[in-house]
Formats: C-alpha cells, sequence, structure tokens
C-alpha cells in the first residue's frame, strides 16, 4: 500500500496537472494561420451551354487560388490570397474569388459572408449552415496532421467530403463548412467541381480577429438566393436546358 501526508498529495497533484497542461499544449492547437490551394474546374463549372462551349477553349481547365483561414480560440476569418496564375483567367471568374471573404463566431454559430456577383456585392449575415454529417474509419495525412474523413450534405443535395483533424480544436473549415469535432483540412464539393487542401499550417503566428466592417444592406441566405435569381432573369436561354444550370451553381457558391 502506498501512503503519502498532506504535503506530498499537494505536490502530486500539482505535478499531475502541469504534466496535463504540457500535453494539453503540446496536442491541441488554438490559434494559427492555415493556407490551402483551392482549385476548381473551370470548364465544367460553366456547364455545357451553347455561350459555355464557345468560352471554355479560352479558358485553362483549371483555376488555382490560395486562401487563409486565420483562427483563435472559437473565431476565425477565411479569405483569398494569391493566384497561381491569374494572367490565364479573365477577370469575370477572378471577382468572385478576390472579394470573398468569411467571417466567423463558432461559439455563436454565427457566419458574415462578403461575396461577389458580377459586380454586385453582398453581405450574407446568418446563423451557420446545418450541416448532416456521417464520420468514416478512412484516415489521411494532410499538411502534417493525422484526418479523419466525414461525409456531410449541405443545402439538401449538395454533398461535402472532408478530411478532419482533432488536434487543432476549432470546429471549421473552409467557407462556412462547420460542425465537425475539428478543423477540415482536406474537401472536395463534386457539384462545384471544387477542392481545398491544406497546404501550410502556422501555429507560431499571434493571430488576432478583427470584427468584420459593417455594411449598408444585408442579406440571410434565403433572401441572397431569391436576389440572385432576380438579377438573374433572362439571362439564361430558354430552348438551351443547359443554360440556366451555371446560375444554380453561382447561387451555391454564394451561400456555401
Amino acid at each position: 500500500m502506498i501512503s503519502t501526508n498532506k504535503n506530498g498529495l499537494q505536490l502530486l497533484t500539482l505535478i499531475a496537472f502541469l504534466l496535463f497542461a504540457n500535453f494539453s499544449q503540446a496536442q491541441f492547437i488554438r490559434s494559427g494561420q492555415i493556407e490551402f490551394e483551392v482549385k476548381t474546374n473551370l470548364r465544367k463549372s460553366m456547364g455545357s451551354s451553347t455561350w459555355a462551349e464557345a468560352m471554355k477553349e479560352k479558358l485553362p481547365k483549371y483555376k488555382v487560388a490560395y486562401y487563409q483561414f486565420e483562427f483563435n480560440d472559437q473565431k476565425s476569418v477565411y479569405r483569398f490570397d494569391r493566384w497561381e496564375n491569374k494572367e490565364a483567367i479573365n477577370e469575370m471568374f477572378r471577382q468572385s474569388d478576390e472579394r470573398g471573404i468569411w467571417y466567423t463566431d463558432h461559439a455563436k454559430g454565427q457566419v458574415d459572408m462578403r461575396k461577389d456577383v458580377f459586380g454586385t456585392s453582398f453581405q450574407v449575415l446568418d446563423t451557420l449552415p446545418f450541416i448532416e454529417w456521417k464520420l468514416t474509419n478512412e484516415n489521411r495525412v494532410i499538411a502534417g496532421y493525422n484526418c479523419r474523413k466525414a461525409v456531410g450534405k449541405i443545402m439538401d443535395s449538395v454533398y461535402v467530403f472532408a478530411f478532419y483533424t482533432d488536434e487543432i480544436l476549432i470546429p471549421g473549415g473552409p467557407c462556412s463548412i462547420h460542425g465537425l469535432p475539428g478543423m477540415v483540412l482536406g474537401m472536395t464539393i463534386p457539384r462545384l467541381y471544387a477542392s481545398w487542401m491544406a497546404t501550410k499550417v502556422n501555429t507560431e503566428k499571434t493571430v488576432t480577429i478583427s470584427e468584420a466592417e459593417p455594411a449598408k444592406k444585408t442579406f440571410d441566405r434565403k433572401s441572397a438566393s431569391s436576389t440572385i435569381i432576380e438579377k438573374t432573369k433572362g439571362w439564361n436561354d430558354e430552348s438551351d436546358p443547359e443554360s440556366g444550370k451555371w446560375i444554380q451553381l453561382m447561387i451555391w457558391n454564394v451561400l456555401i
């Protein structure tokens, strides 16, 4: 039998606390910066209308952008950083990326998204979207972190295939993806013909998340969707069933 006096018990308690604190600090990350490579199949995302087919030959197959995700405790900001090859992409296909920014308060479950749709700026202020997640047993290493695969469904029919790590505590990801027990470091959304992959994780950087600047007018997801539909009336060719699909794709991109 092991016995100890009061002072000895206090010393053991202090040692155990320090060991646990050091373990927690070493294993779990609460603040930092993550770089994402975002790759979109530009030609497929345009659909197959007559207009799109005529444009495709003038564009690269993929557009590749880099975004920065900064986080501190339960707040994050995700924004465009740079292009891999800016000159290869027409300005019309760059604006929505370059002006996109997401401010998220994960504790409150709120997101403030700034989006651009063909020159029109939207500030979408709403709760984080509901995502129905199912965890799998598939694993992979991304940017040096062990990640587990999860499959989610958003906006009723859009599937998200994500890999998250529980070593980074914030339950977030690129855009407004959230709700897993850790940070999403890699994902694909087939219906958007796009993938997001973390290339760097910097935990040495001191991150301060600033508040989003107020806008003159805000939308929620529902009003933003209806406004885009109203603004794009007459843009599709009624004789071409494929011509309207890119409008739905654009709405998904705005709301995600």
